[in-house]
């Protein structure tokens, strides 16, 4: 009898339900319907309302905004980093054959949005610290268009998409955490890695109760936040220190994971995207849509996300480091590479650390993600929706 690994809480919810990736769809919304309504200088006014207290000198006062960005996101970081070291331990990632593909895949993925952002917008100074903002992929909006289009698209290319995601993740949090860190207070960050020792080594101890771990990571997450690394970052360290056991649905690691999947998909993905997606469109005009760094957020995510992802798949077949995923055309992968196009999340989280206090660029990155991420959504559903399935194995 083969013996069956337990499941990933995050993998299951995006691949049979999708339903996140919709509420994420009706947040982004709604936010731009209340940014662009007789209502806006009251949702405005929420975001930054000052609620207190001062937690790290640097950010000052703590608003709303900021408990969403940089608290409530770390625990979407949180989750990430479960998923990452699970898929390394026992996942899709654990096996050096099956991790090629998609580690080709979102390499290219992230590097080829860079150069095309950076070949529009790289001559101003000013804005090359943008070259990141198309890199990311939004797996839950992605895998919300996905479930629009049922049994049409093939199993092999939804665990491929979803995998390419968390490879991803982790170029962004090393992005985040190396290119968008600034003014570091040694002393805070020494005392940060003292936390994450102890963690770690609850662990090589035996620790498998999750509270000791839980309120080292909130100590954690407040030291990073005043070191000046993004605190963000912290939800992924502290992730790597949960034990895990493989083929054990009550090890602690698949406990939180499990505790934490909903919460992350129907509150706080959504929060950040009701948060972070609203921009008033009432001074818009043709001058604003072609500003640099709108045509190349957009055109990062939309022609260098479907140039690199399609380009890295070519490149390993054709050199015979990995074969494409299985019971896939190369029109239905494709159709997927465009969908790594939706770059709403991550896109636009990095956007507000590349431009910190730049409300009008900030703006610009906002229309551009918002752009460029619903061209990869039509054109992707499109190609998949009439994409002739491969026929079928005698």
């Amino acid at each position: 009898m083969t013996r069956r690994s337990p499941g990933s809480a995050l993998r299951a919810f995006l691949t049979d339900g999708a339903a996140g990736g919709i509420v994420l769809i009706a947040a982004a919304a709604l936010a731009m319907i209340a940014a662009n309504s007789p209502f806006a200088s009251n949702y405005f006014g929420l975001l930054h309302a000052v609620t207190g207290p001062v937690i790290a000198p640097a950010l000052g006062p703590m608003t709303v905004h900021l408990w969403i960005n940089d608290a409530l996101m770390a625990i979407f970081f949180l989750l990430v980093g479960l998923e990452i070291k699970r898929e390394l331990i026992d996942g899709e990632l654990a096996d050096a054959r099956k991790r090629r593909l998609p580690v080709i895949a979102a390499a290219a993925g992230m590097i080829v949005p860079a150069i095309v952002y950076l070949g529009i917008a790289g001559g101003d100074a000013a804005l090359t610290r943008g070259w990141a903002i198309p890199a990311a992929t939004d797996i839950a909006f992605a895998i919300g268009v996905m479930a629009l289009l049922g049994p049409r698209v093939p199993a092999s290319l939804k665990l491929f998409l979803t995998t390419v995601a968390i490879v991803d993740d982790m170029g962004a949090v090393a992005i985040i955490a190396i290119g968008y860190s600034h003014g570091l207070d040694i002393g805070a960050l020494a005392a940060a890695a003292g936390v994450l020792a102890i963690m770690a080594a609850m662990n090589r101890h035996g620790v498998r109760t999750l509270a000791p771990y839980l309120v080292a990571a909130a100590i954690l997450w407040w030291l990073v936040l005043l070191s000046g690394v993004h605190a963000t970052v912290a939800g992924v360290l502290a992730a790597m220190t949960i034990p895990i056991d493989r083929d054990d649905r009550r090890s602690p690691l698949h406990i939180l994971e499990h505790a934490l999947s909903p919460w992350v998909a129907f509150a706080v993905v959504p929060l950040f995207g009701f948060a972070n997606a609203g921009v008033s469109l009432s001074g818009l005009s043709r001058a604003t849509l072609i500003e640099p760094v709108v045509i190349a957020v957009a055109a990062g995510l939309f022609l260098g996300k479907q140039a690199g992802i399609l380009g890295g798949i070519a490149l390993a077949e054709r050199l015979g480091i990995a074969r494409r995923p299985e019971r896939a055309s190369w029109l239905q992968i494709y159709g997927i590479a465009l969908l790594a196009g939706i770059g709403f999340t991550m896109s636009l989280f990095i956007g507000g650390l590349a431009f910190p206090g730049e409300a009008a660029l900030i703006d610009e990155v906002k229309i551009g993600v918002l752009a460029g991420s619903i061209l990869s959504a039509v054109a992707g559903y499109c190609v998949l929706r009439f994409a002739p399935a491969p026929p079928k194995r005698r």
